[in-house]
C-alpha cells in the first residue's frame, strides 16, 4: 500500500467519512486484559501538548508508523540509555572506592 493511499484511509477515518456510528461499532468478546497480561503491557493516561502530539504525528508518519508505537520506542530509547548511563556512573563510582581502599591499605 501506498504511503498516499496509507495517509488517504487514515484521513478518512479521522475525518470520520468512513463513519463514527454506534451502529458500525461492535464489541469484541476477546479480554484485552489477559492479552495485555501476556504482553506485559499496562493502559495509561497521559496529558501532552497538542503541538507534541502534532509533532509526533509528523515524526510517525515519516517513519511509517503510528505515533503511539513511536512514543513507546522514544520512552524506550530514553530509559534505557538513562540506565546505562547510571549502571556506568555506578561503576565508575565502584572503581573510585576501590581505588581508595588499595591506597589506604598501603
Amino acid at each position: 500500500m501506498s504511503l498516499m493511499k496509507d495517509t488517504a484511509e487514515i484521513e478518512a477515518w479521522e475525518s470520520g467519512k468512513l463513519g463514527r456510528s454506534e451502529e458500525f461499532v461492535r464489541k469484541s468478546s476477546n479480554d484485552g486484559g489477559k492479552l495485555d497480561d501476556k504482553l506485559g503491557l499496562q493502559m495509561i493516561s497521559i496529558r501532552l501538548q497538542k503541538s507534541l502530539i502534532e509533532d509526533l504525528k509528523d515524526l510517525a508518519e515519516l517513519n511509517g508508523i503510528g505515533y503511539q508505537p513511536l512514543m513507546k520506542q522514544i520512552l524506550k530509547r530514553f530509559v534505557d540509555a538513562e540506565k546505562k548511563k547510571i549502571l556506568r556512573e555506578m561503576a565508575v563510582e565502584q572503581r573510585n572506592m576501590e581505588v581508595e581502599l588499595k591506597k589506604e591499605a598501603m
